[in-house]
């Protein structure tokens, strides 16, 4: 953890480059700090994942409307200040990667940040952590 899971609707990507997406979300989320100047992600864990919709209804369906859904799950213990300097760092980060296609076509554009602090499993096995731990 934490993961950034982007759905969206097809019709974006030919103006959007939604790997670069990824990677400019991945690099926002290694930069945030916390009140005491600390990473807030672990390098090794963070992980940002896009996905088209193979099917989707966007409000009346008379134009081209696009969405983005961004849901950024990620375990508990940060403060609300921190989660709100995330949150509102990948939301400007996103906003800017469309640009000017939001004036081009209607798009909505949505964030949730959800915490697991109660789960029931949390399985994991990664060569990746090693990498990063200093």
């Amino acid at each position: 953890m934490p993961h950034l899971v982007i759905l969206y609707t097809p019709n974006l990507e030919a103006e959007a480059d939604m790997t670069a997406l990824c990677r400019k979300l991945a690099d926002t989320m290694l930069a945030t700090l916390d009140e005491a100047g600390k990473p807030v992600f672990p390098t090794g864990g963070t992980r940002v994942l896009a996905y088209p919709a193979a099917h989707y209804a966007v409000a009346d369906g008379k134009a081209n409307y696009g969405f983005i859904y961004l849901n950024l799950r990620m375990a508990g213990g940060r403060s609300d200040a921190t989660k709100k300097r995330a949150g509102d760092a990948l939301l400007a980060r996103a906003r800017d990667h469309f640009g000017t296609l939001f004036e081009r076509q209607a798009i909505g554009l949505t964030l949730q940040i959800d915490e697991s602090p109660g789960q029931v499993y949390d399985g994991k096995h990664s060569s990746l952590h090693p990498l990063f731990s200093h």
